[in-house]
């Protein structure tokens, strides 16, 4: 029988995170604890992510959710933008003796290869970001009792992800990090706080929704179900845990810089996204860039460097707005907290 969302004992997904923030071990945490653990398997070969599902199937009977980018076709982009976009790199110090190269094709990977692994090890669902998956795709996940959700930034987006046959939206609300899920790159996104959508799509459509966006506490989630929602799903919250992927440099910037901020910006992916106000971001402000993904190859020498100095000025440091909340603990020790939250629908941050 086919995973449901009502089937999970605490109604929380932790948020499929590309970039190796979700680990097998932060997954499997959360499915332990009642939850619904995630996999952001944006850009990995098909081997890292059959790696890291059979990982998680060792760790947890509980299920696990893996989540795939929809990649849009881009053309190839005039030398001249190619160069401006260089050039606006090369502003930063620490890109001046870096030798940054345009994108080769292909641009993006193989998503029926990277699909490959999910046919193999059949996680309990399959989620989507940045638009619908082919209808095959969507049939063969129903032929193997799997689940499948789809991001949503919109009503006329949930309408056809109902329409296209997907078992759940997920209302990405603007306090979200991370990337938007708008389903062209560059359409009008309108910028719906979490809950407001939440309420939209639930009195809409038929199928579940799971509130995505600024839920950083059991209270939240309280807040969400009231608004319609299923389930909520959380990101931020778990970046800071034990188990998770983040760099050090992401973690201490979460737990010391109060008053950063987030900003959106699309200067590190092509794409407008979420995270805390640095360096990178204030030179890059409306400097040249190119389209989704390209730019993001483009910078990932950059950013990788970055890694390597432990230098969080210049690494892409998603967050959503409520990052300030973020408390460091095991993930297990979180959900137990997130859990009690919920059931008194408080903080016990705030209600010791």
């Amino acid at each position: 029988m086919a995973f449901a969302l009502n089937k999970l004992r605490v109604p929380i997904i932790q948020a499929p995170m590309a970039g190796g923030v979700n680990t097998p071990a932060l997954a499997a945490a959360v499915s332990n604890a009642g939850g619904l653990g995630s996999f952001g398997f944006a850009y990995s070969s098909p081997q890292k992510i059959s790696d890291d599902l059979g990982a998680a199937k060792q760790l947890t009977a509980g299920p696990i959710n893996a989540n795939f980018f929809v990649f849009h076709p881009v053309p190839t982009p005039s030398v001249e933008l190619q160069h401006h976009s260089i050039a606006a790199l090369k502003r930063l110090p620490i890109a001046q003796d870096l030798k940054l190269l345009p994108p080769e094709l292909p641009y993006f990977p193989d998503i029926h290869a990277m699909l490959e692994p999910v046919w193999l090890h059949r996680p309990a669902v399959l989620t989507f970001h940045f638009g619908l998956p082919a209808p095959e795709v969507l049939e063969r996940a129903r032929l193997a009792g799997i689940c499948v959700g789809v991001s949503a930034t919109c009503l006329a987006e949930g309408h056809a992800i109902e329409a296209a046959g997907a078992d759940f939206v997920i209302a990405q609300g603007i306090e979200a990090g991370g990337h938007r899920g708008t389903f062209e790159p560059d359409m009008l996104d309108e910028d719906l706080p979490t809950l407001t959508l939440v309420n939209q799509l639930s009195a809409a459509l038929r199928i579940p929704v799971v509130a995505a966006g600024g839920l950083m506490t059991g209270g939240d989630v309280s807040l969400a179900m009231a608004a319609g929602a299923a389930a909520a799903q959380m990101g931020t919250a778990f970046l800071v845990c034990d188990e998770s992927g983040a760099t050090p440099a992401h973690k201490h910037f979460l737990l010391t810089k109060p008053t950063r901020g987030t900003v959106f910006t699309h200067a590190f992916s092509g794409r407008r996204a979420q995270g805390l106000r640095n360096e990178f971001i204030e030179v890059m402000h409306g400097q040249p860039h190119l389209p989704f993904p390209l730019q993001n190859t483009l910078t990932s020498h950059l950013r990788q460097m970055a890694v390597q100095h432990n230098d969080g000025e210049h690494q892409s440091l998603w967050a959503g707005r409520a990052y300030a909340q973020a408390r460091p603990m095991s993930a297990q020790r979180l959900m137990e907290v997130l859990e009690q939250e919920y059931l008194h629908g408080t903080s016990l941050r705030e209600n010791p």
